[in-house]
């Protein structure tokens, strides 16, 4: 039965030829689509590492102003402290938690280096974001003592660095002491990769840690949020402060994302469409002109469902012989490690592009393949 559909394709090999050019787009499309999706859904699942509810960020610009900075940030802290609505205020740079902001450096332990992510904070930023320290503790203002700032590391640095090593105690980069380890911290949102991220203790004269993440209680509304702005703004004339709700920044992080995937998905959409119509005309073409060879088939004893699995074997046929020259493409990815992406997300990828061919080909070949098993042999053989 094989063989016989090798024979029936090869004879046809011209007419075919574009048929499994268009199946093969197909399938390295799908096979794109596929791996961003899958990547999406395991980043997804990972857990963000702090809470986000009911906290906002306050971010202060000085503009002009360049005198005694770091202690009008201070005064503006020892403020919010005050406000019975917040329950915890902490002061760190400018790229909180999904803001736009980044700040990369490499860091080394020994022979090993990575790029981390690096966040300064004070030491009311865990309690702030409830980030539970797996091991250790959070940097307090005691720890600072010596020539070694402190620092708290999540799992992902301390894989890179240290392995199955204990990180605590341990001096990274020439200057940081590593006193807790965080799990997961993902700044940048559920869907985002959990990067080796370092979390270093900010310095009180630190004039550039201008932005201030505080812990609402839960119903303050946007009266008190002009309450503080109203208040700071009489305290650091001339500066201007911005108030970001995390839940929102979080919403416009994910939109970055997902655009891009919904994008992709119509796109993708729009051609397996066209394949299938593709397909479906085809195969009515040919049972068009193959009507007086089914007729003789039937005459000669072939059952109906037999015709019907003929048509669905060809194009199966000529969508495995389209996928191995895909697949001869798509295993490069992981062989060579193309992106820095795992194995097995190109293999997951793979697989659902295959399954998605199959099933598409399968539901275009099913109503010509019927059509064909419909035909009766002497109406088919008296047409010719």
């Amino acid at each position: 039965m094989l063989s016989h559909l090798f024979k029936l394709i090869w004879n046809k090999k011209k007419s075919h030829a574009l048929l499994i050019v268009e199946i093969w787009a197909s399938f390295m499309v799908l096979f794109g689509l596929a791996t961003l999706i899958v990547i999406n859904v395991r980043n997804y699942r990972e857990p963000l590492g702090f809470a986000y509810d009911n906290v906002w960020a306050i971010g202060l610009k000085s503009n002009e102003d360049t005198t005694e900075v770091a202690n009008k940030l201070q005064r503006v802290l020892q403020r919010l402290k005050t406000y019975p609505e917040i329950e915890s205020v902490s002061r760190m740079g400018s790229n909180f938690p999904f803001s736009a902001s980044q700040m990369s450096n490499g860091i080394d332990y020994k022979k090993r280096h990575i790029l981390a992510d690096f966040y300064v904070t004070d030491e009311n930023f865990a309690k702030t974001l409830d980030m539970p320290v797996g091991a250790g503790h959070w940097y307090r203002a005691i720890d600072s003592v010596g020539k070694y700032t402190p620092v708290v590391i999540n799992q992902k640095a301390k894989e890179g660095l240290f392995e199955d090593e204990n990180p605590l105690g341990k001096i990274i980069g020439d200057r940081f002491r590593v006193v807790g380890v965080v799990t997961n911290f993902k700044a940048k949102g559920e869907f985002m990769a959990n990067n080796p991220a370092v979390f270093e203790l900010a310095k009180v004269d630190a004039f550039w840690i201008d932005t201030m993440l505080i812990k609402v209680k839960p119903g303050t509304d946007a009266v008190f949020e002009a309450k503080i702005v109203k208040d700071i703004a009489s305290m650091v004339k001339g500066w201007n402060v911005e108030v970001d709700y995390l839940t929102d920044s979080r919403k416009n992080q994910h939109n970055l994302v997902l655009v891009p995937v919904i994008i992709a998905l119509i796109v993708c959409s729009f051609l397996l469409i066209n394949v299938g119509l593709g397909l479906f005309g085809v195969l009515n073409l040919s049972i068009a002109k193959r009507r007086g060879e089914i007729g003789l088939r039937r005459a000669i004893g072939a059952t109906g469902s037999g015709i019907s699995t003929q048509f669905v074997g060809e194009i199966w046929v000529l969508s495995t012989f389209a996928m191995l020259i895909g697949l001869l493409f798509a295993a490069q990815f992981p062989l060579l490690n193309v992106f820095d992406i795992q194995a097995g997300i190109y293999i997951i990828a793979i697989v659902i592009a295959v399954l998605l061919i199959y099933g598409i080909v399968t539901l275009c070949a099913l109503v010509p393949s019927r059509q064909a098993a419909l035909i009766q042999p002497a109406t088919a053989l008296h047409e010719e």
